[in-house]
């Protein structure tokens, strides 16, 4: 692939970077988020779209494993809340495109730019292990331990 590196239209450049901002994230800002937004009442639920053996190595805190074969089903996403996806790498278009389903079927959307793997490089906590989310699972259902389950306390996957 040739890339292009003439100039550019600056108002086009805007618009793109403007809403690059609005519909992605870092992990630094993510972490901080995690870590002390819940706190102030931000409420996000995390969305991992890789696959379920990559999802039980390591994934971050509280994510639901929502893998390519099963976004049709919307398992586990939140119409009230901000759904943040991510995949393995930045270089990985899975979470665009997961993202994108999942915003033409009207749940509001953000991209962990870097995914899995930027988390992962600034060595900020991840979780492993299988998971207990089945299809047909919707948030708000009650966990193991009876408690409302929001997609954000329990490590969730669809395997």
């Amino acid at each position: 692939m040739e890339t292009n590196l003439t100039a550019n239209d600056p108002l086009e450049a805007q618009r793109y970077f403007e809403a690059k901002v609005r519909f992605s994230t870092g992990p630094e800002e993510l972490e901080h988020a995690l870590e002390h937004g819940r706190r102030v009442g931000l409420d996000f639920a995390l969305i991992d779209v890789r696959s379920p053996q990559d999802f039980s190595e390591g994934h971050l805190p509280g994510a639901i494993n929502l893998p390519e074969g099963y976004w049709s089903t919307l398992a586990g996403l939140a119409h009230d809340r901000l759904n943040i996806v991510y995949g393995p790498t930045g270089a990985s278009r899975v979470a665009a495109r997961a993202a994108l389903e999942f915003a033409s079927a009207g749940y509001p959307v953000m991209e962990l730019d870097g995914g899995f793997a930027a988390w992962q490089s600034l060595g900020f906590t991840i979780d492993r292990g299988v998971s207990r989310f089945r299809p047909g699972m919707k948030t708000g259902t009650p966990n193991d331990s009876g408690e409302p389950n929001a997609g954000r306390h329990a490590h969730e996957s669809l395997f």
